[in-house]
């Protein structure tokens, strides 16, 4: 059936309801260049005042699968889990987490994407090991995971074709934050890319898309209902971003966090807080098991072997480990002191990350250069006591850093005479 786009937006404006051949209808049509973008962006505003059900939005989802590749992953045996977040500002979470899983036996195939702003995405990350490939065919893909058990790549240009146009029209038309298209652009890659189960990482606070805990929780609830709707079983945890995650933020230096935490070296409570969403993926493989055995895996070496085994399926250099945890190599570091004692209060996500991407440790645009040593590496975390004249933080470039930058950190943080504690995990929601 033929519809006219200008009846199916004002049947929107009007709160109507769509069905699935109407959405259908303009997702294949959009695509191929018949729906113009001025439609589409009438569209994206008439949804962000009005809103979608959940079966409009899981209708919307699935128009999105199919507007590209969808990736056959069952030549893998067992139970494919994958996980997604929502970004942050330290977030190196995959990087521990999915060889952490896998060393369980579960396989983990996972396309991941770089990143634009804060810092580097996991990609970029991972980039940061010399010789590290993560290009690779499907079937390259599903082999990996077959002799490995972990592959880790980038997202194929194929995948979810809809999405890519969707979005970068959204974010010029200041239509961004509307749940049901976010929820609609995460879930279909996640379906696209072939797996049976799915962990989201909702991250709510200031270095968050999410800035409310409801708004994290609106958009976590609606993802998991999405996706049990269409038969893959999905849990949502919302954690907490209103400080960095860890302790380092930029490239290497949280690969190096990432390589430390996996040999068990990490403080207790970051260990502990990825041993919690290892949990919940191993129980979407039909795997039980307790934190301290997931915790045995960093202290035994099998994590830490599973994610030396990947590296070197895609190309990573053997002896890059001794480089990852070798000191940075740049031009120019700033050390900041307390300027007073007391105790950590505040360590504000969202400046911190914007700081570390002016010393070079993130793109404001898409064709910038990462420079992968720069970056902020605290020493010091919400609720730690400090003295005045202790280090608290360290800034690493190669390009000069000037006292405004040192300013910005410094509003960033904030010391107080009140110990404070925070929780890193806020809600899980099954």
């Amino acid at each position: 059936m033929t519809y006219r786009m200008v009846d199916l937006i004002q049947k929107k404006r009007d709160s109507g309801e769509f069905s699935q051949a109407e959405i259908d209808w303009m997702i294949e049509n959009y695509v191929k260049g018949i729906v113009p973008d001025y439609q589409m962006s009438a569209l994206a505003m008439a949804i962000y005042f009005k809103g979608m059900t959940t079966v409009e939005t899981a209708y919307l989802t699935m128009a999105m699968v199919h507007s590209g590749k969808e990736f056959d992953l069952t030549d893998i045996s067992g139970i494919k889990v994958d996980k997604h977040s929502t970004g942050g500002v330290g977030d190196k979470v995959t990087l521990i987490l999915a060889p952490l899983v896998a060393s369980f036996g579960v396989p983990v195939a996972k396309m991941s994407g770089r990143g634009l702003g804060h810092t580097g995405g996991t990609l970029d990350k991972l980039e940061s090991i010399p010789g590290f490939k993560f290009e690779k065919t499907e079937k390259e893909f599903i082999d990996q995971v077959k002799e490995t058990g972990i592959a880790i790549i980038g997202q194929s240009d194929e995948l979810v074709k809809a999405d890519k146009l969707l979005y970068a029209l959204r974010d010029v038309t200041a239509t961004v934050d509307i749940i049901p298209l976010i929820a609609s652009s995460v879930m279909s890659k996640k379906i696209a890319a072939g797996s049976d189960a799915i962990l989201l990482d909702v991250t709510v606070g200031d270095g968050a898309f999410m800035k409310s805990v409801e708004d994290a929780r609106l958009l976590a609830q609606t993802m998991v209902d999405l996706g049990k709707s269409i038969g893959r079983e999905t849990v949502a945890v919302i954690t907490n971003m209103s400080q960095p995650l860890g302790f380092a933020i930029g490239n290497r230096n949280e690969m190096t966090e990432a390589v430390h935490t996996l040999q068990g070296k990490a403080p207790k409570e970051f260990q502990e807080f990825i041993a919690v969403l290892a949990q919940i993926m191993l129980q979407l493989a039909g795997l039980e098991k307790s934190i301290p055995e997931i915790l045995e895996h960093f202290t035994n070496g099998l994590a830490y072997g599973k994610f030396v085994e990947m590296v070197k399926a895609q190309g990573g250099d053997p002896t890059a480990f001794d480089y990852l945890t070798a000191p940075l190599q740049v031009k120019y570091q700033v050390e900041i002191k307390a300027d007073k004692s007391g105790f950590i209060s505040e360590e504000k996500a969202l400046g911190i990350g914007l700081l570390a991407m002016k010393l070079g440790a993130g793109r404001a645009t898409k064709t910038d250069d990462i420079d992968f040593e720069a970056g902020v590496t605290l020493t010091k975390k919400v609720g730690d006591k400090v003295s005045a004249g202790e280090v608290i933080a360290q800034l690493y470039s190669n390009r000069e850093i000037p006292d405004e930058l040192v300013a910005e950190f410094n509003d960033s943080l904030v010391i107080s005479d009140q110990q404070v504690h925070q929780k890193e995990i806020l809600e899980i929601i099954r």
